[in-house]
Protein backbone atom coordinates (compact mmCIF):
# COMPACT_ATOMS: atom_id res chain seq x y z
CA UNK A 1 0.00 0.00 0.00
CA UNK A 2 1.15 3.56 -0.62
CA UNK A 3 1.75 5.86 2.36
CA UNK A 4 -1.46 7.07 3.99
CA UNK A 5 -2.91 10.27 2.56
CA UNK A 6 -3.11 13.42 4.66
CA UNK A 7 -6.88 13.03 5.24
CA UNK A 8 -6.64 9.46 6.54
CA UNK A 9 -6.52 10.47 10.21
CA UNK A 10 -9.79 8.64 11.06
CA UNK A 11 -8.61 5.50 9.28
CA UNK A 12 -5.24 5.13 10.99
CA UNK A 13 -4.62 1.86 12.77
CA UNK A 14 -4.48 1.94 16.56
CA UNK A 15 -1.18 1.06 18.17
CA UNK A 16 -2.70 -1.83 20.12
CA UNK A 17 -5.70 -3.86 19.07
CA UNK A 18 -8.57 -4.07 21.57
CA UNK A 19 -9.19 -7.48 23.14
CA UNK A 20 -12.71 -8.44 24.21
CA UNK A 21 -14.44 -11.41 25.80
CA UNK A 22 -17.64 -12.50 24.06
CA UNK A 23 -18.96 -11.27 20.72
CA UNK A 24 -17.21 -7.88 20.67
CA UNK A 25 -18.73 -4.55 19.71
CA UNK A 26 -21.76 -5.34 17.54
CA UNK A 27 -23.31 -2.69 15.30
CA UNK A 28 -26.57 -3.67 13.55
CA UNK A 29 -26.77 -2.37 9.96
CA UNK A 30 -29.67 -2.28 7.53
CA UNK A 31 -29.35 -2.76 3.76
CA UNK A 32 -28.99 0.96 3.12
CA UNK A 33 -26.11 1.24 5.60
CA UNK A 34 -24.34 -1.71 3.97
CA UNK A 35 -24.72 -0.09 0.54
CA UNK A 36 -23.37 3.21 1.91
CA UNK A 37 -20.34 1.41 3.32
CA UNK A 38 -19.60 -0.32 -0.01
CA UNK A 39 -20.08 2.95 -1.94
CA UNK A 40 -17.83 4.79 0.51
CA UNK A 41 -15.08 2.17 0.02
CA UNK A 42 -15.24 2.56 -3.78
CA UNK A 43 -15.26 6.37 -3.56
CA UNK A 44 -12.39 6.44 -1.06
CA UNK A 45 -10.35 4.19 -3.34
CA UNK A 46 -11.00 6.42 -6.37
CA UNK A 47 -10.15 9.55 -4.38
CA UNK A 48 -6.84 8.07 -3.16
CA UNK A 49 -5.74 6.52 -6.46
CA UNK A 50 -1.99 6.74 -7.11
CA UNK A 51 -0.31 6.72 -10.54
CA UNK A 52 -0.09 3.16 -11.82
CA UNK A 53 -3.17 1.95 -9.95
CA UNK A 54 -6.21 1.03 -11.99
CA UNK A 55 -8.94 1.99 -9.51
CA UNK A 56 -7.03 2.81 -6.36
CA UNK A 57 -5.71 1.11 -3.21
CA UNK A 58 -8.89 -0.94 -2.73
CA UNK A 59 -8.82 -3.50 -5.53
CA UNK A 60 -11.62 -5.67 -6.90
CA UNK A 61 -10.53 -8.56 -4.66
CA UNK A 62 -10.60 -6.27 -1.62
CA UNK A 63 -14.14 -5.19 -2.55
CA UNK A 64 -15.08 -8.88 -2.86
CA UNK A 65 -13.80 -9.42 0.69
CA UNK A 66 -15.83 -6.43 1.90
CA UNK A 67 -18.92 -7.76 0.09
CA UNK A 68 -18.53 -11.18 1.68
CA UNK A 69 -18.20 -9.64 5.15
CA UNK A 70 -21.17 -7.30 4.70
CA UNK A 71 -23.63 -9.52 2.87
CA UNK A 72 -22.74 -13.07 3.90
CA UNK A 73 -21.28 -12.90 7.41
CA UNK A 74 -22.64 -9.76 9.09
CA UNK A 75 -25.89 -10.38 10.98
CA UNK A 76 -28.12 -7.37 10.30
CA UNK A 77 -30.22 -7.81 13.46
CA UNK A 78 -27.55 -8.47 16.06
CA UNK A 79 -24.59 -6.83 14.33
CA UNK A 80 -22.14 -9.66 15.03
CA UNK A 81 -19.54 -10.58 12.43
CA UNK A 82 -16.63 -12.87 13.30
CA UNK A 83 -15.74 -15.28 10.47
CA UNK A 84 -12.31 -16.84 10.04
CA UNK A 85 -9.89 -15.76 7.32
CA UNK A 86 -10.42 -19.11 5.58
CA UNK A 87 -14.21 -18.68 5.52
CA UNK A 88 -13.89 -15.14 4.14
CA UNK A 89 -11.43 -16.32 1.47
CA UNK A 90 -13.78 -19.13 0.48
CA UNK A 91 -16.80 -16.81 0.09
CA UNK A 92 -14.83 -14.03 -1.62
CA UNK A 93 -13.06 -16.45 -3.98
CA UNK A 94 -9.54 -15.38 -3.08
CA UNK A 95 -6.52 -16.49 -1.05
CA UNK A 96 -6.14 -16.16 2.72
CA UNK A 97 -3.25 -13.71 2.21
CA UNK A 98 -5.52 -11.51 0.08
CA UNK A 99 -8.04 -11.41 2.95
CA UNK A 100 -5.33 -10.23 5.35
CA UNK A 101 -4.22 -7.46 2.95
CA UNK A 102 -7.84 -6.47 2.22
CA UNK A 103 -8.65 -6.09 5.91
CA UNK A 104 -5.60 -3.85 6.39
CA UNK A 105 -6.58 -1.68 3.42
CA UNK A 106 -10.23 -1.48 4.49
CA UNK A 107 -9.24 -0.49 8.02
CA UNK A 108 -6.83 2.10 6.62
CA UNK A 109 -9.72 3.53 4.56
CA UNK A 110 -11.88 3.78 7.69
CA UNK A 111 -14.44 1.24 6.46
CA UNK A 112 -14.04 -1.31 9.25
CA UNK A 113 -12.12 -2.19 12.35
CA UNK A 114 -11.84 -5.30 14.46
CA UNK A 115 -11.19 -6.50 17.97
CA UNK A 116 -9.49 -9.72 19.01
CA UNK A 117 -12.05 -12.07 20.57
CA UNK A 118 -10.57 -14.01 23.47
CA UNK A 119 -11.79 -16.73 25.80
CA UNK A 120 -10.60 -18.34 29.03
CA UNK A 121 -10.03 -22.07 29.00
CA UNK A 122 -9.16 -24.36 31.87
CA UNK A 123 -6.45 -26.90 31.14
CA UNK A 124 -4.69 -29.62 33.07
CA UNK A 125 -0.97 -29.15 33.66
CA UNK A 126 1.83 -30.61 35.73
CA UNK A 127 3.61 -28.48 38.31
CA UNK A 128 7.34 -28.60 39.13
CA UNK A 129 6.85 -31.45 41.64
CA UNK A 130 5.02 -33.63 39.10
CA UNK A 131 1.54 -33.12 40.58
CA UNK A 132 -1.44 -32.64 38.32
CA UNK A 133 -3.00 -29.21 38.59
CA UNK A 134 -5.39 -26.93 36.70
CA UNK A 135 -4.64 -23.52 35.27
CA UNK A 136 -6.56 -20.89 33.34
CA UNK A 137 -5.28 -19.74 29.98
CA UNK A 138 -6.53 -16.94 27.72
CA UNK A 139 -6.64 -17.81 24.03
CA UNK A 140 -7.61 -15.81 20.96
CA UNK A 141 -10.63 -17.34 19.25
CA UNK A 142 -11.28 -15.01 16.29
CA UNK A 143 -11.71 -11.38 15.26
CA UNK A 144 -14.96 -9.41 15.70
CA UNK A 145 -15.42 -7.01 12.77
CA UNK A 146 -17.23 -3.68 13.14
CA UNK A 147 -18.23 -1.53 10.17
CA UNK A 148 -18.33 2.28 10.13
CA UNK A 149 -21.45 3.73 8.51
CA UNK A 150 -20.45 7.03 6.84
CA UNK A 151 -23.90 8.55 7.40
CA UNK A 152 -23.91 7.73 11.12
CA UNK A 153 -20.47 9.32 11.50
CA UNK A 154 -21.62 12.49 9.71
CA UNK A 155 -24.54 13.08 12.09
CA UNK A 156 -22.89 11.95 15.31
CA UNK A 157 -24.29 8.40 15.60
CA UNK A 158 -27.86 9.66 16.01
CA UNK A 159 -30.11 9.14 13.02
CA UNK A 160 -33.72 10.26 13.33
CA UNK A 161 -36.53 10.66 10.82
CA UNK A 162 -37.52 13.92 12.47
CA UNK A 163 -35.37 16.72 13.76
CA UNK A 164 -37.85 17.45 16.55
CA UNK A 165 -37.63 15.45 19.73
CA UNK A 166 -40.60 13.34 20.67
CA UNK A 167 -42.56 13.70 23.89
CA UNK A 168 -44.16 16.62 25.65
CA UNK A 169 -42.09 19.80 25.77
CA UNK A 170 -41.76 21.83 29.00
CA UNK A 171 -43.94 19.54 31.05
CA UNK A 172 -44.16 20.31 34.77
CA UNK A 173 -44.70 17.45 37.15
CA UNK A 174 -47.32 18.20 39.83
CA UNK A 175 -47.16 16.47 43.20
Amino acid sequence: LPPPPADAGAGMRPLRREKVFGTGRAVPLDRNAKCRIAAYARAWSARNRQPGQHKGPITRAFLDVLGALLWQFHNSRTGVCFPSYEAIADRAGCARSTVAEALKALEWAGVLTWQHRIARIRERCTDLLGRNDWRWRVIRTSNAYTFHDPKAAAVGDFISKSEKQGGTQDQDVLD
